[in-house]
């Protein structure tokens, strides 16, 4: 592993050969990818040898202003990488042991499982620690008004796995890494990330507050139409798991750093311990392994913005791609692949048409339920009358198809948070940019339980006759 890590950074910091991409190249691919995906606003920064090939923006944001390099932008989960330096910057000075237990470095931390004890600083940042959202109260710990805050809200929770056996993606990792990073730093995380990572690197448009750097207000695609909304309100303020805001411009010496190039924060071995896997999962410190193109990168989902950042062992080059905007489709990772491809001398795939695609789908199987819905309740009558001799149980069997929508609606946020491995999801969030998924389901399950209820109504109707027939007459 070792020699794989040393042979992995010699090809990023020995001299690459000259870009074949070029900013002309970029724009034009950018502005035709604006186009095809729809996206209302989006910027972008390559870099390569130590040097930024092109930052730029496109498009506007949600007070009518173009989108340029200087945006500032949320960028979700890309925040692990800098909380993952952060702690590192702390571990060369001595401050922080990786390996040793959280809870010796941070007493306040404590929880209703003795495993939590022997969670370890590098668990925390390979993801590996048995924290997991089906075992932790995320609702509770969203409220949570501090990182100390956040941190004694776990008191009463438990891991979902002993300490470094399985890997489960979960913020709470990373908030508590911010918080041992404020405590072993001796100032508020937010302070720490500008005096020892952003302000070395000249990263001037960067914070972990939207108090110092305020974004606009991102958006939400409902059947095609971009509508700004205000991010949801969870614990974002100063969290390590996904509260910096940046720009295109800052994300270029970001990303010049990691490869290696320019002034270093850390020496080339912690970049090596932060960007290596586990024998667990292709999951470092805030950086993943894509197995089909060999770069590191890592994805960034807020509510109304989505990000991506990567770098490239095998070229030498970064990307970042940020949106100010979030749908049910990602489009900022194809985004990057594009660019990766240009960066290549490949042809770019062709990017966008997912979100319209998927939304169209919805759009019309949401208007087909309404309409049959429509149609079962004025067929009712019809209905009932051929049935008001049946067997209940047929025709509550014939009723189920019905309330099926209704029973899954009833289940929706459960259904999807076991769909996406455990993560917590709550109506609020549903809201938000799955949005034209939940309005589809809604009016499903609204047109079935609407027609099932006719039904029901009808055939007690239909059958009044009869019952009135076997009532026995008064006297007898």
């Amino acid at each position: 592993m070792k020699t794989l890590l040393i042979g992995l950074f010699a090809t990023m910091t020995l001299a690459p050969p000259a870009p074949s991409i070029t900013p002309a190249a970029i724009d034009t691919y950018m502005r035709g990818a604006l186009e095809d995906t729809g996206l209302p606003g989006v910027s972008v920064v390559v870099t390569h040898g130590g040097k930024v090939v092109h930052a730029a923006g496109y498009g506007e944001d949600s007070e009518g202003r173009a989108v340029t390099e200087n945006t500032p932008m949320r960028v979700a989960s890309v925040s692990k990488s800098f909380t993952a330096m952060a702690i590192m910057t702390l571990v060369e000075r001595g401050k922080i042991k990786l390996d040793e237990p959280v809870a010796a470095q941070l007493p306040e931390f404590r929880m209703a499982d003795p495993r939590a004890a022997r969670i370890t600083v590098r668990q925390l940042l390979n993801q590996t620690s048995g924290l997991s959202d089906t075992t932790v109260d995320i609702g509770t710990l969203d409220s949570a008004t501090s990182l100390a805050d956040y941190t004694a809200r776990l008191a009463d929770s438990r891991l979902a796995a002993d300490p470094g056996t399985r890997w489960a993606y979960c913020n709470v990792n990373y908030n508590l890494a911010a918080r041992l990073v404020e405590v072993a730093g001796g100032r508020p995380f937010g302070d720490y990330l500008r005096d020892r990572v952003f302000g070395p690197l000249g990263m001037k448009s960067s914070a972990v507050s939207d108090q110092v750097v305020r974004p606009a207000d991102g958006y939400n695609s409902i059947f095609g139409l971009w509508l700004p909304r205000p991010e949801l309100p969870a614990f974002l303020d100063g969290s390590g798991s996904g509260g910096v805001i940046t720009t295109a411009a800052d994300m270029g010496k970001w990303l010049i750093a990691q490869t290696g190039d320019g002034a270093p924060l850390v020496k080339r071995r912690s970049l090596e311990t932060m960007q290596a896997p586990t024998a667990i999962r292709d999951y470092g410190m805030g950086w993943s392994k894509d197995d089909e193109t060999g770069q590191l990168a890592h994805s960034g989902n807020l509510f109304t913005y989505t990000a991506v950042e990567a770098i490239s062992p095998k070229t030498g080059y970064g990307f970042a791609v940020m949106t100010n905007s979030a749908a049910l489709h990602d489009d900022t990772y194809d985004i990057m692949l594009g660019l990766t491809a240009l960066s290549e001398g490949r042809t770019p795939e062709e990017v966008g048409g997912g979100r319209q695609q998927f939304e169209l789908v919805l759009a019309l199987i949401a208007m087909a339920a309404a309409g049959m819905g429509i149609l079962g309740v004025l067929r009712a009558r019809r209905w009932a009358t051929r049935r008001a001799g049946k067997p209940r149980w047929l025709i509550w069997l014939r009723l189920a198809p019905l309330l099926l929508p209704a029973a899954a609606l009833a289940a929706y946020p459960d259904l999807l948070s076991f769909l996406m491995n455990g993560r917590t999801v709550t109506w609020a969030q549903l809201t938000y940019f799955p949005a034209p998924m939940s309005i589809t389901l809604l009016v499903t399950a609204l047109a079935g339980a609407l027609a099932a209820v006719t039904r029901i109504r009808a055939l007690s109707s239909a059958r009044a006759p009869e019952r009135a027939r076997r009532r026995p007459a008064a006297g007898a």
